[in-house]
């Protein structure tokens, strides 16, 4: 008995820095909470209790954690750093669907979850109806959970992800320039210099929205998710609302793709290194998938028909908002004609630059797949031949290029097992199919009438939205993090 007891005792102490840190996490939460809770206290609003009591909820289990655990430095190990980050996603999720159970809308617990993981993980996909009748309390804290997920990802993108030798910033670290020592010296200011762009961005679209005919309520909430790439908006039409006012269009999507541009190579960009940013070979890469997407698009719209300036400005905002993996919609492209139904498809899976809010396998994996083909084919002419692959001016090392092909091969293997258990619950083919894709790749419509850029999720049974819940987390935590937690030798001693 002894033996067992102080058994336990060293396996909390060992993982009591984990729910030491993510009692911070939550604490962090609870004071975002705070601004809805104060616009619908002053609107008195009887959502105003909702957040009251969800602060509460948050604040108990803050000091619960913090009660047993003050005295414990916090000093994490790498596998304490995998069960962090997905317990932080996870646990935030659930906290932040608090206010949607207690407040007007009365979420089923299932309906609120889906919703807040969609927030938090910036994938967009929603099962409200009636958007526009919410209160401005949860208006806005949608808005904010999408926001709050932003940042989250590139901290983690940034800081701890590479820490853990998974997802794309790996590769960055490893530039002659190694801006991880030179740039900032600690992660605390990687975060902080990250966060002041972010807030800088979020303010610069909130002015920008505004100014362009939007309410301060709508502004605030559109330019918070924009920025995180999040597509959440105020109206159940999404931008289509917006189809009077086609330069808001323009507006949201030059912010869609600054949210989708690393985060590093701004910091690097106010540190003086001008041109980092346009040298950058990923960011090369999605300007031009961008443009020549968009050119051809927008001919095929004009030779159906379409005005040239309408198809020009439809296309540009859709193709960047998925892309990006913002999921934004200014008109349903699902009848635009067979060509585009397929090449938004397509662009489902390749999100933005890795280092910021896009989701998505990220675009330089796919430079980086397209180098290591072309490298094969010479290998294939010239078979004793010795090639070396070169990617921004790096060496691409053979871990390197393994982490590309296992992830590239998990991605799909997660979209493919969760598309089978979709179709599996009674999903036709096009809902399971495009439902998976876009959580797994976080950018929200997927294809179709239900869940399609006029549709909703709310109609799927209750187990689906689990799955997708599941889909949507693994997919922003670069799917690794998450799997590695399922072996049993991680858990081993």
């Amino acid at each position: 008995m002894f033996s067992l007891s102080s058994h336990l005792q060293r396996r909390t102490l060992a993982w009591a820095p984990v729910f030491k840190v993510l009692a911070v996490l939550w604490l962090v939460l609870a004071c975002f909470m705070l601004a809805p809770w104060l616009v619908l206290f002053i609107e008195s609003d009887s959502d105003s209790r909702a957040f009251a009591m969800s602060i509460a909820v948050v604040l108990t289990a803050v000091a619960l954690v913090w009660s047993m655990t003050w005295r414990i430095p916090i000093e994490l190990k790498p596998r304490q750093m995998f069960v962090l980050t997905t317990a932080s996603w996870v646990s935030i999720s659930g906290f932040a669907s608090l206010p949607l159970v207690l407040g007007a809308p009365q979420l089923s617990f299932t309906n609120a979850v889906f919703e807040s993981v969609s927030a938090i993980t910036t994938t967009g996909s929603t099962i409200l109806v009636g958007i526009e009748d919410l209160s401005d309390g949860l208006k806005l804290w949608r808005g904010i959970m999408q926001w709050l997920g932003g940042i989250g990802i590139i901290v983690m993108a940034i800081a701890i992800l590479p820490f853990l030798k998974v997802g794309g910033m790996r590769l960055f670290h490893t530039e002659s320039s190694d801006w991880s020592d030179k740039v900032m010296p600690r992660t605390g200011g990687i975060a902080k210099a990250t966060l002041s762009i972010y807030v800088a961005f979020t303010f610069a679209a909130a002015l920008s929205y505004w100014l362009g005919g939007m309410s301060i309520l709508d502004a605030t909430v559109h330019a918070m998710t924009s920025m995180a790439t999040g597509g959440f908006a105020n109206s159940d039409a999404s931008f289509s609302a917006y189809a009077n006012q086609p330069h808001i269009f323009w507006i949201a999507s030059f912010f869609m793709l600054c949210g989708a541009l690393p985060f590093v190579l701004y910091i690097r960009t106010l540190r003086g290194s001008r041109s980092s940013l346009w040298r950058d070979q990923q960011v090369q890469g999605l300007l031009a998938l961008l443009a020549i997407v968009i050119l051809l698009l927008t001919l095929y719209r004009i030779i159906q028909g379409t005005p040239s300036f309408e198809a020009l400005t439809h296309t540009t905002f859709n193709v960047i908002s998925i892309v990006t993996t913002t999921g934004y919609a200014s008109d349903d492209y699902s009848q635009w004609g067979a060509l585009a139904v397929v090449a938004f498809f397509y662009l489902t899976f390749v999100g933005g630059c890795s280092g910021s809010t896009s989701g998505g396998m990220k675009i330089f994996r796919f430079q980086i797949a397209a180098l290591m083909l072309w490298n094969q084919l010479r290998f294939l002419v010239h078979s004793n031949g010795v090639f070396s692959t070169n990617y921004n001016g790096v060496h691409l090392t053979d871990d390197i290029s393994r982490g590309v092909v296992a992830f590239s091969f998990f991605f799909f293997l997660t979209i493919a097992g969760l598309a089978l258990s979709l179709s599996a619950l009674g999903l036709e083919f096009t809902t399971a199919l495009t439902g998976a894709a876009t959580a797994v790749a976080n950018v929200g419509p997927g294809l179709g009438d239900t869940i399609g850029p006029s549709g909703n999720f709310e109609p799927l049974p209750a187990t689906a939205k689990w799955l997708l819940c599941i889909g949507m987390l693994m997919g922003r935590l670069e799917i690794l993090t998450v799997l590695v937690l399922l072996t049993p030798m991680f858990w081993r001693k």
